[in-house]
């Protein structure tokens, strides 16, 4: 079995220049081929305020409104999607950047409205992953980049999650390859003091989880609150699906996640060995 790395990065990171740099030459030195995944960070959001399109979120989610979707089409495929792709060129790591519609390799359909009445607008929940046709690229190629549009086979694009996309993509591809999950962004992993960069938690199970999501911090907050409990949901999906090994932790320290020697490990057991 190929060893392969499906690494996701948040906007957060995209949003500095440095960091991002910084990152993408780590990224290029990852042995073996590999998966990045990406945000949108701030560009879409400065690009609808610069054209005064309003924008909503729900639950920390984006609503995504027609404007809005030709807005991230735009961001996330487009500049965002070239410009890292570019920057990998240049670390000599060839590339191929595309979105979920591209080679279908991304079926998705349009979200139903929620039990609690919360319409999403065209943001997509994924139906399939071409395994295939992405361990064909990869024949040809070092690496791919997945910018967070899908498409639902008539003709429609959709945004989607781009955590959820990392977690679709390697369980698609652990069928046939041993696979390992790594979500970077700007900590050092999951936190029980999000103001403590040291208060990370080494390893999480559902059991953890689930208490955690009752417990709160000193200031009376939930520990585990916004855009990381969709980034929970899915890396314990991803380790119960099959995936060899999902890390959350922090993008300037990739060489130390993908060894297993920081951020903070998901297991299905706290007696699983990863």
């Amino acid at each position: 079995m190929m060893e392969l790395s499906v690494i996701k990065i948040g906007g957060n990171i995209i949003d500095d220049e440095e960091n991002l740099q910084s990152f993408l030459v780590s990224f290029a030195a990852v042995p073996g081929k590999k998966i990045l995944v990406h945000g949108g960070g701030k560009l879409a959001s400065d690009l609808a305020a610069r054209l005064q399109i309003p924008q909503q979120k729900a639950e920390g989610r984006r609503i995504t409104n027609k404007e809005t979707l030709d807005i991230v089409t735009m961001v996330y495929a487009g500049l965002i999607n070239k410009k890292i792709t570019a920057k990998l060129q240049s670390l000599q790591c060839n590339v191929l950047g595309l979105s979920g519609a591209d080679a279908n390799i991304i079926l998705a359909h349009k979200r139903s409205v929620t039990a609690s009445g919360i319409d999403y607008g065209y943001v997509g929940d994924i139906d399939h992953v071409s395994s295939q046709t992405i361990h064909d690229l990869l024949r040809n190629f070092d690496a791919i980049v997945i910018a967070p549009i899908t498409h639902d086979g008539e003709g429609q694009l959709l945004n989607t999650n781009a955590d959820t996309i990392a977690k679709e993509v390697a369980i698609g591809m652990s069928n046939t390859n041993s696979v390992k999950l790594i979500y970077c962004f700007e900590k050092n992993g999951v936190l029980m003091d999000v103001e403590d960069d040291k208060s990370v938690i080494p390893a999480i199970t559902p059991e953890l989880y689930t208490a955690l999501l009752k417990e709160k911090n000193k200031k009376g907050e939930p520990i585990i609150a916004d855009g990381m409990i969709p980034k929970l949901t899915n890396a314990l999906a991803t380790v119960e699906a099959g995936v060899k090994a999902v890390v959350i932790g922090n993008a300037m320290e990739l060489g130390r996640l993908l060894s297993g020697a920081g951020g903070t490990t998901i297991k299905k057991s706290s007696n699983d060995v990863v």
